[in-house]
C-alpha cells in the first residue's frame, strides 16, 4: 500500500522525535511491503523564520493533498513577543480548521512500567488508569472573537467569546457516544452548565444523543469536579467529550498522571480518513539539539496515524509492542527516569524500538 504523509517536522527538539518516528514509519513500510512518501511542510515557529506567517496558504495545500499529517510540536521562544495571528501556536489552529478537524481525541493509559512515576498515590493507580478525553477541536472561545478596547476612563477591557452552534456539538458529542460503545459504554460530557449558556446548549444537543445510544452510561460533570475527580478517582472514566478548552486543560493534568507528557500520542480527525497526528506536549526548547527528548509519543502518533487513517491495525500493534518491550526492559529517557532503569537518549531509544519490530 502506498500512502503519502506531510510531515511538519515543527520547532526546537520537535525535529528530533519526528526523525525517530520517520524511522520507525520506514521500518514498518520496509517489513510490511509499503511504500510511505514524505512531504515536508512548515508550520510555527519554522515558517515564520522562512514567509512570515505561521501556515501559509501553500504549505496547508501540502497538507490538503495528503493522506494524513504527522507533526512534532510547534512554538520557539524566539517569536514569543509576537502578538495575534502571527505567533507560532495560530499556525496549528489554522491548521486544524483548514483541515476540518474537529474532534481531538487524547487517550490517558498508564503503562505498567511507568506506575511508579505517576504523581498519584499507588493506592488509586492499581485502581487502573485508561480513558480518552473527546476534545472539540474548532469551535469555542479559542476560535471566538477577541478583542481588547479601551473603556471610557482609560481602562483596557479584553473579551474573549465561547459560540457553539447545535451541529458542531452533534458532531462531537456523535463522536463521543460512538467511541464509548467501542471501550466500556460510558460517557461523561464534562461542562460549566451552571454558569454559561454554551454548556446547557451542549446538554440539551447531548440529551437528544442519548436517546440514540441507550447502551451507554451517559452522565454529565461540571469541569471544576471533574479536574479533581481526574486525580482523585480517574478509575470511574471511560470516555470524556467536552468543549474545546475544557478538553485543552483536562487532557494536559490527564497526561500527567500517567507518569510522563512523553508518553502521550493524539489523533484529530474530521469527516474523512485524514487526519492530523501529534504528541500532546510541546516543542522542549531547553532541551533541543541535546539527544534528550522522549520520542515515544511521537512514535505513537506514527502508530495511531497506521491504525485510524491507514487501516493498518497490524502494523500499529507491531510499534505499540515494541515500545512496550523497551519499557519492560528499563530503557527511559530521562522524563521518565526511575531507579533501577536505564538512561538512554532519544535516538538510542529510537535505536531500541526500531530493533524490536
Amino acid at each position: 500500500m502506498e500512502k503519502n504523509i506531510a510531515v511538519i517536522w515543527g520547532d526546537c527538539s520537535s525535529k528530533e522525535i519526528v526523525r525517530e518516528s520517520i524511522r520507525v514509519l520506514d521500518k514498518i513500510a520496509a517489513k510490511y511491503g509499503h511504500t510511505f512518501n514524505y512531504t515536508d511542510v512548515a508550520m510555527g515557529g519554522e515558517a515564520l523564520d522562512k514567509y512570515g506567517d505561521p501556515l501559509p496558504q501553500h504549505e496547508l495545500d501540502k497538507c490538503l493533498a495528503s493522506d494524513s499529517v504527522l507533526l512534532g510540536a510547534v512554538g520557539d521562544p524566539k517569536w514569543e513577543g509576537v502578538k495575534g495571528e502571527m505567533r507560532p501556536e495560530k499556525g496549528l489552529l489554522r491548521l486544524r480548521a483548514g483541515m476540518g478537524l474537529y474532534s481531538n481525541n487524547r487517550p490517558a493509559k498508564i503503562w505498567p512500567q511507568l506506575a511508579d512515576a505517576s504523581p498519584l498515590k499507588p493506592s488509586i493507580v492499581e485502581q487502573g488508569i485508561d480513558f480518552i478525553i473527546v476534545r472539540e477541536l474548532i469551535g469555542g472561545c479559542y476560535f471566538g472573537e477577541h478583542k481588547t478596547d479601551v473603556l471610557e476612563n482609560g481602562e483596557k477591557q479584553a473579551v474573549d467569546t465561547m459560540p457553539y452552534s447545535e451541529h458542531e456539538i452533534e458532531r462531537i458529542g456523535r463522536i463521543g457516544f460512538e467511541t464509548a460503545m467501542k471501550r466500556n459504554k460510558k460517557l461523561t460530557c464534562v461542562d460549566k452548565a451552571n454558569v454559561l449558556d454554551t454548556s446547557r446548549l451542549w446538554r440539551e444537543v447531548m440529551h437528544k444523543l442519548q436517546a440514540e445510544y441507550p447502551e451507554v452510561e451517559y452522565s454529565e460533570m461540571f469541569v471544576d469536579n471533574a479536574a479533581m475527580q481526574i486525580c482523585k478517582n480517574p478509575s470511574q472514566f471511560d470516555v470524556i467529550v467536552t468543549e474545546n478548552m475544557f478538553g485543552d486543560i483536562l487532557s494536559d493534568e490527564a497526561s500527567q498522571i500517567t507518569g510522563s507528557i512523553g508518553m502521550i500520542p493524539s489523533s484529530s480527525l474530521g469527516d474523512g480518513t485524514r487526519g492530523l497526528y501529534e504528541p500532546i506536549h510541546g516543542s522542549a526548547p531547553d532541551i533541543a539539539g541535546q539527544d534528550k527528548v522522549n520520542p515515544i509519543a511521537c512514535i505513537l502518533s506514527a502508530a495511531m496515524m497506521l491504525r485510524y487513517s491507514f487501516d493498518m491495525a497490524a502494523e500499529a500493534d507491531d510499534i505499540e509492542a515494541a515500545v512496550n518491550k523497551v519499557l519492560d526492559k528499563g530503557l527511559r529517557t530521562a522524563d521518565m527516569m526511575s531507579e533501577g532503569c536505564t538512561l538512554v537518549g532519544c535516538s538510542a531509544m529510537g535505536d531500541a524500538i526500531l530493533a524490536e519490530i
